[in-house]
């Protein structure tokens, strides 16, 4: 029996099963909640392509939680940072394929796009520039707040 206890502690621990000594307090369980759709502002100022494809996975899984449901979820997404040049006119080849994806996120009204008119002007870009399923807003920060103070949305950055 000796002979064989290394093998099964070989064998359960290629299972998934871990020695007490590396998991003290056990493994983590998953909560069955279900999430009520909300509406939801996104603070969207990021340096790199990468990183907006982050937010846009974050708001899609998001979308799908509410069901993507357009009667009682909303999410926004309000951009202000070095990811307005994707969303110009002039780049469409250049991001194509990360604009397309932005774009049909925004198809079933769950999800809008909207653009700092100041930052995009800081940027190099006027509204006729930027694509048309993007809203151009005033000033980020105003709407951010209106959309937080007057229209009841949750804060997300």
């Amino acid at each position: 029996m000796n002979r064989m206890l290394p093998l099964i502690v070989l064998l359960l621990s290629s299972r998934g099963v871990v020695a007490a000594d590396q998991a003290p307090w056990g493994s983590a369980e998953s909560q069955p909640y279900d999430y009520q759709p909300r509406k939801v502002v996104y603070d969207v100022a990021v340096s790199s392509r990468k990183q907006f494809e982050q937010v846009l996975d974050r708001a899609s899984y998001l979308s799908q939680v509410y069901h993507a449901d357009p009667f009682a979820a909303s999410i926004v997404l309000v951009l202000h940072g070095d990811e307005i040049p994707f969303f110009g006119i002039k780049n469409y080849l250049k991001y194509k394929e990360l604009v397309t994806r932005a774009r049909s996120l925004t198809v079933g009204d769950v999800i809008d796009i909207r653009m700092c008119r100041i930052a995009a002007r800081g940027h190099g870009y006027d509204p006729e520039d930027i694509h048309g399923f993007v809203q151009m807003v005033p000033m980020a920060d105003a709407e951010i707040i209106r959309l937080q103070r007057e229209e009841d949305y949750a804060y997300m950055q």
